[in-house]
């Protein structure tokens, strides 16, 4: 395999442990400064350029793109992957992760937890906000901090608003986040690549410090985590669409809540906590995928006028709860399941006999009508009615 490693601190210990590992596993690799990029559009030849030189031949690409880059970052990310280069984590995923309001609206949707959050603009909108996510004290992050930076801790509703108040002044934006008492001063950093958490470790923070970021002093250690824990990052990074990631949970009385999913988790805290070759479980991951690309769905899938890929929701007194695959007919309507999801798992390719279940999530590839019609009708009127009430409110 030949990877491109994109990052612009080649000396940093998680670049020199990348390609430690590569190297040790007898692949060729190179780090490329991810500013010094020229990216060529032309028909059906997208094109990257290096230090003036076209770039060619590289069968992965693993990007350590940092915050003051990301746009152009992920741009050159993209580019690799309009020439069908694996890419370990995707330039939607970066761009997912790397803004804490997006990432937390995304997660928001699913059984997965999180800090009550809140986002306002109006300064008439900020009290009853701090109301809503249980009062103060409350945490208060910018949208792009990276590492322990832009996140504060505000005991008083009074401080809580000069804050914001302040920041917003300087046109930052700003989340305004349940302060999760039990566990202040520490959480979790979950190391997921792929399907699999390979490394864990708890920090804590020192002194009268809140955040537990190695970055700001916090302490390290290795723990084994639970399967509630382990399925909760599985699932947080899956979400976000990244192949690896660090995702960092805080340890609430109700389970995991999601606090932040980082693209480019650094290496040195995690590999000396827990004596773990982390690097390599990365190198590993991309040389397993090189040969499967990206693809596009909605580029790839949709060729045929009238197909497409859904996601069907089977609610508790469907037809279909009880049957099995085969015996629902799904197959005979030209409806293919590519994987079953139930309780926050997911089953892929799952076999005819499998029955169906409440609350079963079928992701399916086949003909819209006939997709269409497995919407349970309460489901439909209660899309209809929220498109009148929109309606009514624009007129």
């Amino acid at each position: 395999m030949k990877l491109a490693i994109l990052s612009r601190e080649s000396k940093s210990y998680s670049t020199k442990r990348l390609v430690e590992a590569c190297e040790q596993r007898g692949h060729s690799v190179d780090v490329l400064d991810t500013l010094k990029f020229a990216i060529d559009l032309e028909k059906e030849a997208p094109e990257l350029y290096y230090q003036q030189e076209l770039l060619q031949d590289y069968d992965g690409c693993l990007p350590r793109i940092g915050a003051s880059i990301t746009y152009y970052g992920t741009a050159v990310v993209r580019q690799f992957q309009q020439m069908e280069v694996f890419c370990a984590n995707t330039a939607d995923s970066i761009l997912n992760s790397r803004d804490k309001l997006r990432s937390l609206q995304i997660l928001s949707k699913y059984n997965i937890g999180i800090p009550a959050t809140t986002f306002v603009k109006d300064k008439k909108d900020v009290l009853p906000a701090i109301e809503r996510v249980g009062g103060a004290p409350v945490i208060i992050k910018l949208i792009e901090g990276t590492q322990g930076i832009g996140v504060l801790l505000a005991h008083t509703q009074e401080v809580a608003t000069s804050i914001i108040e302040l920041l917003q002044s300087q046109k930052q934006n700003v989340l305004i986040q349940k302060f999760v008492s039990e566990s202040k001063g520490k959480d979790i950093r979950a190391i997921v690549v792929g399907d699999q958490v390979v490394a864990a470790m708890r920090r804590v923070a020192q002194g009268q410090e809140f955040r537990s970021n190695v970055h700001r002093g916090g302490k390290t250690e290795a723990v084994v985590l639970d399967e509630e824990y382990r399925q909760t990052a599985i699932r947080a990074a899956q979400l976000m669409g990244l192949g690896i990631a660090g995702v960092d949970m805080l340890e609430g009385k109700d389970g995991p809540q999601i606090m932040e999913v980082n693209s480019s988790p650094g290496l040195e805290g995690i590999e000396k906590c827990t004596g773990i070759d982390v690097a390599g479980t990365f190198i590993d991951y991309i040389s397993s995928r090189v040969d499967f690309p990206e693809i596009d769905y909605r580029q790839k899938l949709t060729v045929s006028k009238g197909y497409g890929v859904t996601e069907i929701y089977i609610p508790e007194g469907s037809e279909y709860v009880g049957q099995s695959l085969h015996e629902s007919g799904l197959k005979d309507r030209d409806i293919n399941v590519f994987s079953l999801h139930r309780h926050g798992k997911v089953i892929p390719n799952p076999k005819s006999e499998r029955i169906i279940e409440p609350e079963d999530r079928l992701l399916c590839f086949g003909k819209l009508e006939a997709m269409k019609a497995l919407v349970p009708e309460k489901a439909r009127k209660l899309r209809r009615a929220k498109a009148q009430k929109l309606n009514s409110a624009e007129n």
